[in-house]
């Protein structure tokens, strides 16, 4: 195996070690893949949103991380208050559930489910600190290989985002029951509420 392809194995295992955490993100790409609801949209944006992060990581912007602690606080913040937000929408679903379609006819608006997917994105300071300076970090050390390593990086990212999205519609047969809307939104309802708690905490 060549020094490139070992610089894209290494990029690709990294980076997919680091979003295959049950996090924020994933319980709104999963949700959003059971309802077949703007999936394509969602994983587009997942997808470009950590191939740009990466990139800058790897271009060296992590430093300007690091050198403004009060910017990441403050989307600690912003980002704590969105999550608990949409976690509490999420507890109301679940006590109220219904079976929803998911023969594959869009059921909500395209535009509010980008919003959202990008407010989950880029209001997440973990994004910034395990994507820009920790990938950054570790691409680093390949020196020539680094974007070697970037690239093997993107394709983890888009790989995994697209498994979760179009994959979840596997699931969907189970969803035609309101108490399997229970579960899932219980469970992203905890997931919002766990992580935005700990966004507040930490800042």
């Amino acid at each position: 195996m060549t020094n490139v392809m070992l610089a894209l194995a290494a990029g690709f295992g990294t980076s997919l070690s680091l979003i295959m955490a049950i996090g924020a993100q994933n319980a709104f790409v999963l949700r959003q893949g059971i309802r077949r609801d703007a999936v394509l949209t969602v994983v587009a944006i997942c997808g470009v949103s950590d191939a740009v992060l990466i990139s800058l990581g790897v271009g060296g912007v992590g430093v300007l991380v690091q050198a403004w602690p009060t910017a990441v606080t403050a989307v600690a913040v912003v980002g704590g208050i969105f999550l608990l937000c949409y976690g509490f929408l999420a507890a109301k679903r679940a006590m109220k559930p219904s079976s929803m379609s998911t023969d594959g006819t869009t059921t909500g608006s395209r535009k509010r489910a980008a919003l959202t997917c990008l407010a989950m994105t880029w209001l997440n300071p973990h994004v910034y600190l395990d994507t820009v300076l920790l990938l950054g970090s570790i691409a680093a050390g390949y020196g020539a290989l680094r974007w070697d390593f970037a690239l093997g990086a993107v394709l983890a990212s888009v790989s995994w985002f697209t498994a979760v999205g179009f994959g979840a519609r596997l699931l969907s047969t189970l969803f035609t029951k309101p108490a399997s809307w229970r579960v899932l939104d219980g469970v992203v309802a905890a997931t919002m509420a766990v992580v935005g708690v700990s966004l507040l905490v930490g800042a």
